[in-house]
């Protein structure tokens, strides 16, 4: 890709990476009054999804499920393309895990009614995998192309 369109292509995603950060705070640092009575912290991987599993309303499983892996579809889409060095599925997939770690600690720390929970930051890590398997690993091949050697 020439470099102008390289430089546009990271810009744009900068601009959406900004804005997702936004909406990210929005969603996970604003106190949430309902939900302060049953707001736990859980430090057992797979404890939290199975009480959403076991809710009697599967909408309100997907829903918390759902949105948890949403919320990571970004990471794997734009970071690819923010950053050449972290094109691969595990730095991808590390960076986002270390920053939805980071979230959910200030969640848990800063903010009434909210609480850190692991199962949050596997399920956001899983979104950015989907988001790297469906469009990050092409859209980061496509702006920064792997320099061939001679």
């Amino acid at each position: 890709m020439p470099l102008p369109l390289r430089l546009l292509a990271m810009t744009c995603a900068f601009a959406v990476m900004v804005a997702f950060a936004v909406v990210l705070a929005k969603l996970t640092l604003d106190p949430s009054p309902a939900s302060v009575s049953i707001a736990h912290t859980n430090l057992h991987p797979g404890a939290t999804l199975k009480i959403y599993l076991d809710q009697p309303a599967f909408r309100d499983a997907v829903k918390q499920v759902g949105g948890n892996i949403l919320l990571g579809v970004p990471f794997g889409i734009l970071v690819p393309v923010l950053a050449p060095g972290a094109r691969g599925v595990l730095r991808v997939l590390l960076l986002t895990a270390i920053v939805m770690l980071l979230v959910e600690l200030a969640q848990g720390a800063l903010v009434t009614g909210r609480a850190f929970d692991v199962d949050d930051v596997i399920l956001n890590t899983t979104g950015a995998l989907v988001g790297w398997l469906l469009l990050g690993r092409r859209l980061g091949r496509a702006v920064h192309a792997r320099k061939r050697k001679a």
